[in-house]
C-alpha cells in the first residue's frame, strides 16, 4: 500500500481530477482494495470534505485495507511524501540562489501573475450566490479593509465566520 500511494504521489501530476484514473488504476484495477462503486463513493466522499482527493482517498484506503489508524496513516505519509520531499528540494535550491539577479527578476516577473490569479479565483466566487444581501459585502469589505492595514489573516477568517454565524443563523 506504501509503495502504490508513493507512486500515486510521484507521478499525479494536474491536480486530482487529473490523478483519478491512476488512483482507480492502483486502488481497484492492480490491488482490488476497492470495487468501482466503492471508488465512486470516496471521489464523492473527497468532493464534500476539506483536502486533495488523493489525501482523502489516502486516509479512507490505507484505513479500510489495515482496517487500523495506522493505516491511514502510513497511506496518507505515502502520497504527501513525495511533494514534501520535492518541496524540500527546491527550497534548498532557492536558498542557496535567492540572492542571484536572474532568479530574482524571475520572482519579480511572476507576481504580477500570482496577483492576477488570485483576483480571477476573487472574481470567479463574485456572484449572487456568495454574496446574498448587503450584510455578506459588509462582512467582505471589512475583511478587505482589515486586510490592506496589514490584520492577521487566520484572525479574520476566523472573525468573519463568527460574524456570518451570528448573522445567518
Amino acid at each position: 500500500m506504501f509503495i502504490s500511494y508513493l507512486k500515486i504521489g510521484f507521478f499525479g501530476f494536474g491536480g486530482g481530477y487529473a490523478m483519478l484514473s491512476l488512483i482507480q488504476n492502483e486502488v481497484v484495477v492492480r490491488n482490488g482494495w476497492l470495487t468501482n462503486t466503492e471508488f465512486a463513493d470516496i471521489v464523492a466522499i473527497s468532493q464534500m470534505t476539506p483536502g486533495p482527493i488523493a489525501i482523502n482517498s489516502a486516509t479512507y484506503i490505507g484505513y479500510t485495507v489495515t482496517g487500523s489508524d495506522w493505516g491511514a496513516v502510513l497511506a496518507t505519509f505515502a502520497v504527501c511524501l513525495p511533494a514534501l520531499t520535492i518541496m524540500m528540494l527546491i527550497t534548498r535550491f532557492y536558498l542557496k540562489l535567492h540572492n542571484n539577479e536572474y532568479v530574482t527578476a524571475a520572482m519579480a516577473g511572476m507576481q504580477p501573475m500570482m496577483i492576477g490569479m488570485i483576483l480571477a479565483a476573487a472574481l470567479i466566487l463574485l456572484t449572487p450566490e456568495t454574496f446574498i444581501d448587503w450584510k455578506s459585502w459588509a462582512i467582505f469589505g471589512s475583511c478587505f479593509l482589515a486586510s490592506v492595514f496589514k490584520a492577521n489573516p487566520i484572525l479574520l477568517i476566523f472573525l468573519s465566520g463568527i460574524a456570518g454565524y451570528l448573522i445567518y443563523y
